[in-house]
């Protein structure tokens, strides 16, 4: 098993502050839920902007944003915008538990997915694991649902995680707030809900 992978977030966990949360613990401003936080609460060793294959949908009903969650389908034609953080192979095992609203503090058994590029650790939203490939010869990892975008209906996401999410790409680095605004925009579950220019605004806070 590696010490260390690249998790990576397609979603609010983009944003530094936001995954701080899931790290060190504590409640985000604006979310209705407290993290138990990591067993190890040291920050990402590093964090990256990725391009993965596949597309980005927003569906189900996030009890912590109110509308619809980030998903990756790896299996789709597109690219999505990604942030890829350097933690040890332990950090991303509580990360991921947090996700699948698990209690931290077990480590994940990565071998599947790390060989397979896929594994599905039960049938719950985030609880596919996925493994795109390498940065640097560091397993990139990241989790998302067992279903395909065009198997559940689709959901606006709420203002405040647009946001999230689309001030952590711009904090990644390579992506202006056009490029950005125009990618989200055109997201199954926010295309037709939310325009570029509405989302630009977002940005702006």
């Amino acid at each position: 098993m590696p010490h260390q992978v690249w998790y990576t977030s397609y979603g609010s966990n983009m944003h530094l502050d936001r995954l701080a949360f899931y790290i060190a613990g504590g409640r985000p401003s604006g979310a209705a839920r407290t993290y138990p936080g990591c067993r190890d609460k040291r920050a990402p060793a590093a964090s990256v902007p990725v391009e993965l294959e596949g597309a980005l949908y927003f569906a189900t009903e996030s009890p912590v944003w109110t509308g619809g969650r980030a998903f990756y389908d790896p299996e789709a034609s597109g690219r999505v915008f990604a942030r890829a953080h350097l933690v040890t192979a332990e950090q991303f095992s509580d990360i991921a538990a947090q996700e699948m609203y698990r209690e931290p503090g077990v480590d994940l058994d990565l071998r599947e997915a790390l060989s397979e590029g896929r594994a599905k650790l039960g049938d719950g939203r985030y609880e596919t694991l996925i493994c795109p490939g390498t940065v640097d010869g560091v397993p990139v990892l990241t989790f998302t649902a067992p279903w395909g975008m065009n198997d559940v209906e689709w959901v606006k996401p709420s203002a405040p995680y647009v946001r999230y999410l689309s001030t952590g790409l711009l904090e990644a680095g390579p992506w202006n707030e056009a490029i950005i605004a125009a990618y989200v925009a055109a997201c199954p579950g926010a295309a037709g809900h939310w325009s570029a220019r509405e989302i630009v605004d977002l940005i702006r806070g």
